[in-house]
Formats: structure tokens, C-alpha cells, sequence
């Protein structure tokens, strides 16, 4: 299934509105208000100035667009709490009746609230990573689990750190990768469980910025996952690179010990254990490279049956993936849609990393004329989950297209056409933003060291 939201003008994607002027002088921690409000209300009717959405499903082979209709779920009866609507969230419908199927038409504002708040929660990785090559710390995060949230302006997020998770990659060529920081582990807060309706466990990844990880990236081959010792399934195919820094394990890590596969499900099952008389869910967040490891990171706990509460109920898994690429084949797709893993893709139609890997071999050359299976369909990448799409670019920093910060300004200000109404010159009104932005310096400083990481990779 596919979310398309379509194309502002160039520069726009990160225009605050009113509201959100006034949001950046609240005290820190004002960003998860989307998440925090007690109710929102469901707009009955939509005007043209929103921005447009179409709807199309994501099945075994190529589908074309189709147009949802209409329909009443609990999420439209006026205004609801998220406390009360929160599986629909998380996609316990896959999303269905959250986003209606007309250009007039938006997303929900409680799931855009939670797409944002949970975008941000990815942000805080890059905004605590050291870059100073200095540092004691380089590569590692700057802050310890206690303050780390705080650190970054997220005071109010309503988590609690719980642990800090590494990642080498095993590269075949060249020595030992070292493991550097990858993401956390956090727990709503009592305080929060209130406002979510349960206990939230998420699990937040950055993406690529070693040169180590971007050769992982590059390693395009499919290799069994085999994360079940009692059922194998051979024909469950990841990427190799990327089940290579989920799985590989680096002894001389002075943080931590054993793979980053390994600390993660050993954390998330205490953590589901220790709430398991609540109602819990696990969302599971990352961008790029982060997306890649959250999705295997839900498959596997699916797939061992680690996601149980004290009911023998199912914890439902919910994946916010952002900029991410393929991660399988189509047997892991069809595989993390029997275990009932969501998974919910924010992409930007220009962005590149978003068609990797499987360029020719992918979802769409697996069958022909719509009844043949070609040979080498177990060997096609294939996407898995709700596609929500975005559509923007600036010629003057190609560079946005795959930036985070990007992506979660367009889903902040939505209603871009607006501009269009109230009649002023677009092409003004885009400089003029552009001229107002104030970039940290986190977003320069990843930026270069992706570019110098990719360059290294590719030996040139």
C-alpha cells in the first residue's frame, strides 16, 4: 500500500506555520505535544489546499494505483484520544481508513503526530553522536543514557533510556570494523503510558556514517537469515551487508559485549517481561541504514515469538522507517506479513537510497503479465509495509533529498498549496523561507561525513 503526498515547491518542505512558530518558544520537550494532546478532532470535510494523497496496495506482484474509498473507523468519531485508538496507530489495520484516498484529502493528524514523534526520537541519534575526532568518544555517543534525551532538547519525550546498542559490520576484506554506537533503547515513562494508552518499548537506529557501513550497504547479495534454529526457512532472504552489522559481534567493544543483534533482543525481552501485566507495544525506528536493522530487528522477534505477554498475547511490532531502502526478498516480505510485523515506509520519491538495492531485480520484474513467475523472482527485492510518500527537492542541496531533518519538515507543514491561495509570488516566498532556515550543525557535519564515507567505499 502506498501514501503519496505530493510535490511543494522547492524550499517549502521546512515552512513553519503559525502554530509551529509559537511551538519553538515552549520549553524543551514540546515536540512530542502531537502525541501529548489529550484529543484531536477528525476533520469531516477537506479543502483543496490540502496536500494530495492517493492510496495504492503493495500485493505479491505489481499493483496499480487504486483510489481508497471512504470509510468510518474509530479514528473519525469526532475527537479521539490516542490513548484510545492507539493499535490503529501502530497499523493493526495497516493504516487503513487513517488515510483517506482523494487529492482534497490528508493524513490523520494523530498518526502524522506519531510519524513525526517517532522521527524525532531517530533525530536525537544523530544529534548525540560524536563527530569530534578527538573526542574519547568519537563515533560513539556524546552523552550518557541518564541525560542523553535531555542533551539533545528532548526533555519531554516521556522515554527513559535503558541501554545503548553497538554495531560492526564483519567484512570479508580489510581488518577488524570496530563497533561503534547504532541507536538505544527506551521505555515510556508512567507519566507517558497515560497519554499513550500502554507501555511503549522503542528502539531508535541511525543510519550510515563509517566508511565500514556504507561497504556494508554496497553488499547487495541476498543471504538466508536463519534467525530461528528450529525453522531455518532457507528461502527468507535479507541483505547480506546489513545482516552483517545486525549479526557480527566485536569482542573488543570496551561499551558493551556480544552482536548488536544480541543486545537487542536480550534488552527488548526484559523489557517486555518486566511489563508483561501491561498493555505494550514495540515500535522499532531508524533512517537509512536504521530503518534496515529496525525491520530485521522486528522480523527476528516475531519470528522467535520473543513479542509474548504474561496473556501469551501477541506485543504488536510497529517499524517507522525512514529513507529506507529494500532490506529481503519476497519471501521475507510475505513472511513479515504472516508474523504481523507493520511496517510503515516514509520515502521520498527522489530519493535514491530509497530504490537500493534490487535496481532491475525488484517487486516489480517478479512477474509477467501479471500470472508469469519469472525464474529469478525468489532473487528480486522486494519492499515490505505501507509506502507513505513524500515528494521534495532543492537543486541548490541535492543532499536533502535523503536528510532527515527533510522529511520531517514536510510531515510538520503539510498544507504547502496554501501559499498558492494567498496569492503571493512562490518563487518569493520560497527564498525567503530558505533564507530564514537555520541549519545545526549536526546536519553539515553528517552530511560531509557521508559524502567522505561514500567516496571511501567506492576506492575513489
Amino acid at each position: 500500500m502506498a501514501i503519496h503526498l505530493t510535490n511543494p515547491p522547492p524550499g517549502l518542505y521546512a515552512a513553519k506555520t503559525p502554530s509551529q512558530q509559537q511551538q519553538q518558544h515552549r520549553p524543551a520537550g514540546s515536540h512530542a505535544a502531537a502525541a501529548a494532546a489529550a484529543t484531536v478532532a477528525m476533520p469531516q470535510t477537506a479543502s483543496a489546499a490540502s496536500s494530495s494523497v492517493a492510496v495504492k496496495k503493495n500485493m505479491r506482484q505489481a499493483a496499480p494505483v487504486v483510489v481508497a474509498r471512504r470509510r468510518t473507523t474509530a479514528v473519525e468519531s469526532g475527537g479521539v484520544a490516542l490513548a484510545s485508538v492507539w493499535r490503529e496507530v501502530q497499523g493493526e489495520r495497516d493504516w487503513e481508513g487513517m488515510v483517506e484516498g482523494t487529492a482534497e484529502e490528508e493524513l490523520h493528524p494523530l498518526l502524522r503526530g506519531e510519524i513525526v514523534r517517532y522521527g524525532e526520537l531517530v533525530a536525537a541519534t544523530y544529534k548525540a553522536f560524536d563527530l569530534d575526532a578527538a573526542s574519547k568518544r568519537y563515533l560513539n555517543c556524546k552523552y550518557g543514557k541518564a541525560r542523553m534525551l535531555d542533551e539533545v532538547g528532548m526533555a519531554g519525550a516521556g522515554y527513559e533510556v535503558t541501554r545503548y546498542i553497538y554495531a560492526a559490520p564483519d567484512l570479508a576484506a580489510g581488518p577488524p570494523c570496530p563497533s561503534r554506537w547504532i541507536g538505544y533503547v527506551a521505555v515510556a515513562t508512567d507519566e507517558a503510558v497515560r497519554r499513550l494508552g500502554r507501555r511503549d518499548i522503542v528502539v531508535s537506529f541511525r543510519g550510515t556514517v563509517t566508511g565500514s557501513e556504507w561497504v556494508a550497504n554496497m553488499m547487495s547479495s541476498l543471504a538466508p537469515a536463519r534467525f530461528d534454529p528450529g525453522g531455518p526457512r532457507p528461502d527468507v532472504k535479507v541483505e547480506s551487508g546489513f545482516l552483517s552489522v545486525y549479526t557480527s559481534d566485536d569482542a573488543t567493544c570496551r561499551f558493551t559485549c556480544g552482536s548488536c543483534r544480541n543486545q537487542l533482543l536480550s534488552e527488548v525481552t526484559r523489557l517486555i517481561a518486566k511489563h508483561k501485566h501491561e498493555d505494550v507495544s514495540v515500535t522499532l525506528a531508524g533512517h537509512s541504514m536504521g530503518s534496515s536493522l529496525a525491520l530485521l530487528l522486528g522480523y527476528d522477534l516475531a519470528e522467535l515469538g520473543l513479542n509474548r505477554d504474561a496473556r501469551g498475547r501477541a506485543v504488536p511490532i510497529t517499524v517507522f522507517s525512514f529513507a529506507g531502502p529494500r532490506v529481503g526478498n519476497t519471501a521475507f516480505k510475505d513472511r513479515c506479513d504472516e508474523l504481523g510485523v507493520k511496517v510503515l515506509r516514509v520515502v521520498n520519491v527522489n530519493d535514491p537510497i530509497t530504490k537500493l538495492p534490487g535496481i532491475f531485480l525488484n517487486e516489480n520484474s517478479r512477474v509477467l503479465g501479471g500470472k508469469l513467475e519469472l525464474p529469478w523472482s525468489s532473487s528480486c527485492y522486494t519492499h515490505v509495509g505501507v509506502e507513505l510518500a513524500l515528494d521534495f527537492f532543492k537543486a541548490r542541496d541535492p543532499a536533502c533529498v535523503h536528510d532527515l531533518e527533510a522529511y520531517l519538515g514536510l510531515l510538520k507543514c503539510p498544507k504547502v498549496t496554501k501559499v498558492m491561495k494567498e496569492g503571493e509570488d512562490l518563487f518569493s516566498k520560497a527564498k525567503k523561507i530558505v533564507l530564514e532556515q537555520s541549519f545545526d550543525t549536526w546536519r553539515w557535519q553528517m552530511a560531509a561525513i557521508q559524502v567522505g564515507g561514500l567516496v571511501q567505499a567506492l576506492g575513489m
